[in-house]
């Protein structure tokens, strides 16, 4: 029995409200033919759609045999559709592509049945409907009435408890709404089948009870049900499901009937999908190419923080000051020595470890202690330093990093690699050999295209340093420069194996008893020379050349030696005699002998060092010493 009790709809358009149904109840038997009549924008039609599913009611509740449907949700009032209430449109809305089996089987296909069954049964309803052998028929073949039996064949095929019509006469003729009639009146006889029409005749001819509805309100009934005052429950009606291969089919099916919509629609969509990839792909590309020259450039042009910095922008500055002037000042020195600034490294380090979140935005964070290790070549040429390089001390420069002249004229071939190998390695192709892999192996980088520097062949002995000695000294003394060009051309294999030495530079200073300091010893040639020997090897082991798909490479061309020989070189300083003492004693400078913080005393006397014998000179010269006043210069 289906039960409408208290129901209530409204619509609401803006802030007009129109009151569709307004406390509607009805009773409805298992068996009758209920004709709903009423005038236009009485509630018919939203009554129908309420009890089909179509239309929420905002309040009251629908039961359909004790089960309330007041709390079903969306997929609750599909299974409620699909397996209780059956739909005659007065449309028809059948599917014209589709045979009427098809039409008819639809219902069966969304509720899963299989495709046998669904034949079966969608045949059986045709015939009960009088069109048993048309099945095979498409509907614009077929008449108004056929067309509408097809559609109550299909309300019927699942087998529903409620069959709902609306209009199912409203586009036929007169002899046709009969037939349609009489069908309805017989397919009463087992389910509640409720109909809305316009034509009061032909409800009072077929139908066994009618209720009028006004304004939402019933105002008459000519066969009143009594309410049953039983408790609702609430519970789902079955579920509503479809095999995939059935969807698929069915959609096949589909696009098959209509072939040359179908290629077009495809078509259509194959360029849209097509140009979207392309946009898509380009888009990647241009953004992975974006990301590979950043990476390449902040790779060759790294963030560097250092610990003092000058704004050279200044240089280039513009006068700012408005004045009445003809010629205005740019201050220029002004401006770049005033921004000086001095970055406190120390706590920024601590910072950066202490914070890992910030490698994520960063390849790798490098720390350059500037240690320059001391290297010396000793070949067929003899010994002699080569990094740092003092080539420039031949025509008066020196090499302190604090001279901008010396920065600028830098000859240094050696350098020292990140200590993060994925900063470097995949930029570059290697030609012999292997990369260093411990703290006495270098490689040789090659330009992009493949050579060396003439000034990296007298570093690596391959060219008398002699040659570049009077080159320096013809251009110091401005004389014309001839220079013989040498070998132009080198294997790698020529390249690979050679030796340099490496020299702790704290060995450079030697502790003299007798005054109690450390003497500088790198002007003696012989002790020099005697560290070379018993120094450490550094051996080229590879050479490297940047590949041709790079476009901005980290290493410049020169011989790189690993960070763990930089890093060994801090730790052998460490731990140096020269060092510990400076270290145990801070006041006394350990090399003078005297303190830091005395600035008034006068340097070393060099006369405590020296003694004269008057009677030696007295032999020697054949004078009286007595008359001559011999004294030696403090320094």
């Amino acid at each position: 029995m289906l039960t409408i009790k208290d129901l209530c709809k409204q619509y609401h358009t803006g802030e007009l409200t129109q009151t569709a149904l307004d406390h509607v109840s009805l009773c409805l038997r298992d068996n009758e033919f209920v004709a709903i009549l009423g005038p236009s924008g009485s509630g018919k039609t939203t009554l129908l759609n309420v009890i089909g599913g179509l239309d929420q009611y905002d309040s009251g509740d629908l039961i359909i045999n004790g089960i309330s449907t007041k709390q079903y949700k969306d997929k609750d009032w599909d299974s409620y559709r699909n397996h209780t209430i059956g739909f005659i449109f007065q449309s028809y809305n059948l599917i014209p592509h589709q045979t009427i089996l098809a039409n008819v089987e639809l219902a069966l296909t969304i509720s899963g049945v299989s495709r046998e069954e669904r034949t079966r049964r969608a045949k059986q309803a045709l015939t009960q409907v009088g069109l048993g052998e048309q099945s095979h028929k498409l509907p614009n073949q077929l008449s108004g009435g056929q067309m509408q039996r097809v559609a109550i064949a299909r309300a019927l095929v699942n087998d529903p408890d409620i069959l709902l019509a609306d209009e199912p006469t409203g586009a036929l003729d007169s002899e046709t709404s009969i037939q349609v009639m009489d069908l309805l009146k017989q397919v009463a006889k087992e389910k509640l089948v409720v109909m809305v029409t316009h034509n009061p005749e032909l409800a009072h001819m077929y139908a066994n009870r009618i209720v009028n509805l006004k304004d939402g309100v019933i105002v008459s009934d000519s066969n009143p049900v009594s309410f049953k005052e039983e408790k609702p429950v609430h519970k789902n009606l079955g579920k509503t499901s479809m095999n995939f291969l059935t969807a698929l089919m069915l959609s096949f099916n589909n696009l098959k009937t209509k072939k040359a919509r179908t290629i077009l629609t495809s078509f259509a969509g194959s360029i849209g999908i097509i140009g979207i990839a392309l946009i898509l792909s380009i888009s990647t590309g241009v953004n992975a190419y974006i990301s590979s020259i950043e990476k390449e450039t902040l790779s060759e042009y790294p963030l560097s923080i250092q610990s003092t910095g000058i704004d050279m922008s200044a240089m280039m500055g513009e006068p700012v000051k408005k004045n009445n002037s003809e010629v205005k000042v740019v201050d220029m020195m002004e401006n770049m020595f005033s921004k000086i600034g001095s970055n406190d490294l120390k706590n920024l380090k601590a910072y950066i470890e202490e914070h890992k979140e910030i490698n994520q935005y960063a390849r790798a964070v490098e720390y350059d202690y500037g240690i320059s290790p001391q290297i010396y070549a000793n070949d067929q040429y003899g010994i002699r330093q080569v990094n740092p390089d003092a080539t420039m001390k031949k025509l008066g420069m020196g090499t302190s990093s604090n001279s901008m002249m010396s920065s600028m004229m830098n000859t240094n071939v050696f350098y020292s690699l990140p200590s993060h190998a994925s900063l470097y390695d995949d930029q570059y192709d290697v030609k012999a050999g292997h990369w260093p892999k411990n703290k006495n192996e270098c490689v040789l980088v090659l330009s992009k295209k493949g050579g060396i520097s003439d000034f990296m062949l007298y570093t690596l002995g391959l060219r008398d340093p002699a040659q570049l000695d009077q080159i320096l000294k013809a251009f110091s003394e401005e004389k014309n420069i001839k220079v013989t060009t040498g070998k132009q051309g080198y294997r790698y294999n020529d390249l690979l194996g050679i030796t340099f030495k490496v020299v702790n530079a704290s060995s450079y200073y030697q502790y003299d008893d007798t005054y109690k300091v450390y003497k500088d010893k790198s002007n003696d040639t012989n002790y020099i020379n005697s560290l070379v020997q018993n120094g450490s090897d550094l051996k080229i082991v590879g050479v490297v050349q940047p590949k041709e798909s790079t476009n901005a490479s980290m290493l410049a061309m020169g011989i790189y030696y690993p960070y763990s020989l930089a890093t060994s070189t801090i730790k052998d300083a460490r731990n140096s005699q020269i060092v510990k003492a400076q270290l145990e004693n801070k006041n006394i400078n350990v090399i003078t002998g005297q303190s830091f913080n005395d600035q008034s005393q006068k340097s070393f006397d060099l006369s405590s060092m020296f003694q004269v014998d008057n009677n030696a000179l007295k032999n020697a010269f054949q004078f009286d010493t007595s008359k001559v006043n011999i004294s030696i210069p403090q320094m």
